[in-house]
């Protein structure tokens, strides 16, 4: 009766530290946080768990594979903003559903102590969709050394870094030639932050590639750029109120705003109605991203529509095709965008 007693007894994480040699702590990283532990350890201890026939749940089926079912998307900014920007939502969208399709969970990593690569060192993940990467920074080195697969959205491409994109720079002077071809010389241009992934001397950034767009149209127009009238705004939409409100202050205030975002966009029409304003009949402003919310406000709102549901499902996909070690079609997609005009522009 004893011995089969002992048979029958499940293994324990107390008996894997005592047959592998490592602490009950060491073990535990191995199922639950195996970059905290180097890789010949973490082997060791999965080898003796195997051996002792230990089933952890709910990781049966993948802890000798050390899956965890689940890939990251590192928010570009804290959880208060990322989640306020509409764009930042459909790109969640498009990757989430990817995931349930995979039998995946999708897991949202904001930086960690103002750190986006030590939530990297922590995250619990299979792979990791990035906004805005670029391959130089030290986050990618630490994917490079977990092991980690990796695709960046709106990130610098790379011989090393899978990503999907549109021309920004394109776009954002094709936005600016129309802007020019209704009349408009007094403009104003509203930037954004850089968020936490991109440099902002790196010129290959998201907001410097639209900003190298914006001066092309400028010089071909003949126009000087006036510092006074280049802003720099968060993505959210009370930042787009407190920028409307600084434009409307302007001495030579502009007879046009082009704003990198829709939801600044909005948040400047909001200035403008509460100073009494009309748009387009007193001020015209348009924006970047065709969010829901910009075919619903009044005026309607003209944009670049780039569409960022797809860019969040090309970019899951992607990752899954690495994660099954499988060979990607295109290290780099670059997908269409449009301009939409709308009420927002108004011909002079």
């Amino acid at each position: 009766m004893e011995e089969n007693s002992t048979v029958s007894k499940r293994p324990t994480i107390k008996d894997i530290a005592r047959e592998s040699g490592y602490s009950k702590t060491a073990v535990s990283f191995a199922f639950n946080a195996p970059s905290r532990i180097s890789e010949k350890a973490c082997r060791q201890i999965l080898e003796t768990a195997e051996r002792l026939g230990y089933i952890p749940d709910p990781m049966a089926r993948n802890f000798s594979l050390r899956r965890h079912l689940s890939i990251g998307f590192l928010l570009p900014q804290v959880v208060q903003f990322s989640l306020q920007n509409p764009y930042t939502l459909q790109v969640v969208l498009g990757i989430g559903n990817v995931c349930e399709k995979y039998g995946y969970t999708l897991t949202l990593i904001p930086p960690l102590h103002k750190s986006i690569t030590e939530a990297v060192r922590n995250a619990a993940v299979d792979g990791l969709i990035t906004m805005g990467m670029q391959v130089e920074m030290e986050i990618v080195s630490v994917m490079q050394t977990r092991l980690l697969p990796y695709v960046t959205i709106d990130g610098t491409p790379d011989a090393q870094m899978p990503s999907v994109n549109i021309d920004d720079e394109q776009a954002c002077y094709e936005m600016m030639h129309m802007v020019l071809e209704a009349g408009h010389r007094n403009i104003a241009f509203v930037s954004l932050s850089e968020d936490a992934f991109a440099s902002p001397a790196k010129a290959e950034s998201v907001p410097n590639k639209r900003m190298r767009g914006y001066r092309r149209a400028m010089a071909e127009a003949g126009l000087a750029l006036d510092a006074s009238q280049v802003l720099v705004s968060e993505c959210t939409m009370e930042d787009g109120i407190r920028i409307g409100k600084t434009i409307l202050a302007l001495e030579n205030r502009p007879t046009c705003v082009v704003a990198m975002s829709d939801i600044v966009a909005i948040g400047c029409i909001l200035a403008c109605n509460q100073a009494g304003l009309r748009v387009p009949d007193d001020i015209s402003i348009v924006g970047f991203d065709n969010i829901d919310e910009s075919s619903y406000i009044v005026p309607q709102l003209t944009t670049v529509d780039q569409p960022a549901k797809e860019k969040g499902r090309l970019a899951a996909e992607a990752l899954f095709t690495m994660i099954n070690k499988e060979t990607l079609e295109s290290v780099h997609m670059e997908i269409p965008y449009r301009i939409i005009r709308r009420e927002s522009l108004k011909r002079l």
